[in-house]
């Protein structure tokens, strides 16, 4: 097995039109933004009973705070930017500005929860009384009828990439294609999303940060994990459960026949139409309105698009109320979403410079290579590959099912490391060396296993004498302390008031103005299509909102 085998091929004409420094200064406008997800709890680490507090706005309306799957599942969102650091700084601040407004509560600092007394206690996520906010809503509780809702409260960081519009011609004359040049990205981006499913098992290796769980959290008594103490189940060389078999990914397969397709935008976007629009015998059961109360959207094998769990999925704005498919359908990709990254439990933010330095390295190093359609053989290598990095990747001579056959895992991240240093240098040009170091840091990951996230989390486990819920509420602790130690810039604090009292004013229009009942409304929702739009009343105009953040 020869070592460019285990890496994609970056065609040499890619490279050489980068190299041109117009085109390279082109690369530093590439655009990045974060989705934080994180638990409010208790000071013990309960999951907050508390609803999503008035302080922080309206979660349906709010464009930077809003509410996940549970009242106390906060998601912090950032715009795209194009520098790491000012990404970085705006999460900081949003931080700073929920820690003001949460009183004793924490933010939890891991992906997995702790200390669950089942899903009940687990409160749906509200988001007012409107047609749009009840929809929301009833979501919820179909996600947590067909999966449960302890799966549902799990956290992450999703990552999202572009490149500037003004690249795409340049990449498509290299490419030699001489179509649409909005075609040419639709197609490019779906190359990056299929060569992101090869490699995502390089993800939870470098960056998985959930080796053991809470046992309060599993729910399956015939599971093998391991017992790390009488509360703590966990598998030794595990980087990422939240990424393996007991994290919420992947479970409407089971018994549907669902997966999407990824060889083209056409097919990704058919694929889960026919999901949406196809009854499942498994959700039925449920039912759909009982007694008056809807218990989910529909008993289609998926109730909307976001019910399909992927590491990675291709995005578009959408409108009001315009369904993601069409919005894909009528203006194309827009970017990249990045879903497989564990929130980084020793750091404040969940995720640091470093990362997001690699994050372009290795999405541009994707977006370039070569991306052949992923045929029935390789779904299953990818599917089988992700589980065993999640639950095993630290484990001595690991395999992993290559194109070639059986490889083990340490020598294919090795090759691909190296085959990701010409991206590194064309990002950092003849600047600083933030890319080239953030590279480096991964490679000694790879040399050096036990100096994963995920290894240092069951090191500090063993040298404190405590289970995962003591290092997480250890950890919580550690971070509130440093939030509490930083001062909120005030042009930044007046600008996220503002932003509040808008955000509140914005989801009352939207009540006052519902004019037909909800059946009515989701009638309406699902009967649009590409040639006809959605037939709901756009909500009231409102003033921008005053400031920059």
């Amino acid at each position: 097995m020869t070592a460019s085998s285990l890496s994609l091929s970056i065609p040499p004409r890619h490279l050489d039109v980068l190299t041109d420094p117009s085109a390279r200064a082109l690369l530093a406008n590439s655009l990045f933004g974060l989705e934080k997800e994180t638990l409010r709890v208790t000071k013990n680490g309960a999951v907050a009973a508390t609803p999503h507090p008035h302080a922080l706005g309206s979660a349906l309306t709010h464009p930077y705070i809003t509410t996940d799957f549970s009242e106390a599942l906060i998601e912090l969102v950032t715009p795209a930017l194009s520098a790491p650091a000012s990404v970085l700084d705006l999460l900081r601040d949003l931080h700073l500005f929920v820690y003001r407004q949460i009183g004793e509560e924490r933010l939890w600092a891991t992906s997995m929860p702790c200390v669950l007394g089942g899903g009940a206690e687990i409160p749906l996520a509200h988001y007012g009384h409107s047609n749009a906010g009840m929809m929301k809503t009833v979501y919820r509780r179909g996600l947590g009828n067909r999966y449960g809702r302890v799966m549902q409260i799990i956290a992450g960081v999703h990552f999202n990439f572009s490149v500037t519009e003004d690249l795409w011609p340049l990449l498509q004359q290299a490419s030699g294609n001489d179509g649409n040049v909005a075609e040419f990205r639709d197609w490019a981006y779906l190359g990056l999303v299929r060569n992101l499913q090869r490699l995502g098992w390089l993800i939870p290796y470098l960056f998985g940060a959930s080796p053991a769980v809470c046992k309060s959290f599993v729910q399956d008594a015939t599971t093998d994990l391991q017992a790390f103490d009488e509360n703590t189940l966990y598998y030794p060389h595990a980087t990422s459960l939240r990424m393996g078999d007991i994290g919420y990914q992947n479970r409407q397969e089971e018994g549907t026949g669902m997966k999407a397709s990824y060889d083209s935008l056409d097919a990704y976007i058919r694929s889960l139409t026919w999901a949406i629009q196809t009854p499942c015998p498994q959700y039925e059961n449920i039912g759909v309105k009982v007694n008056d109360r809807w218990e989910q959207l529909n008993d289609h094998v998926l109730q909307i698009e976001n019910e399909y769990y992927s590491s990675v999925r291709p995005k578009q704005l959408t409108d009001w109320m315009e369904r993601p498919t069409l919005a894909l359908r009528r203006r194309g990709i827009r970017y990249v979403e990045l879903r497989s990254l564990d929130v980084n439990a020793f750091h404040p933010l969940g995720i640091d410079e470093q990362q997001m330095y690699f994050l372009n390295c290795f999405m541009l190093y994707n977006l370039l290579s070569e991306s052949p359609r992923i045929n029935a053989r390789e779904r299953r290598a990818i599917d089988a590959n992700q589980v065993l990095a999640a639950h095993r990747g630290r484990e001595p001579g690991l395999q992993l099912e290559s194109p070639d056959g059986q490889i083990e895992l340490r020598t294919w991240a090795q090759n691909l490391l190296e085959a990701m240093q010409p991206i590194a240098e064309l990002l950092d040009g003849n600047g600083d060396n933030a890319h080239r170091s953030a590279l480096n840091a991964q490679v000694q990951k790879v040399n050096d296993p036990e100096t994963t996230p995920s290894a240092l989390m069951l090191s500090e486990m063993r040298q404190h004498g405590e289970g995962f819920a003591g290092l997480a509420c250890r950890l919580t602790e550690k971070h509130r302390n440093w939030f509490r130690e930083l001062e909120l810039d005030p042009e930044r604090d007046a600008s996220l008031q503002r932003m509040v009292a808008t955000s509140i004013e914005r989801q009352r229009a939207i009540e006052v103005a519902d004019d037909i009942d909800f059946d009515e409304f989701l009638r309406r929702y699902f009967a649009q299509s590409e040639a006809r739009p959605v037939e709901l009343a756009l909500p009231p105009e409102m003033p921008e909102i005053e400031g920059d953040l």
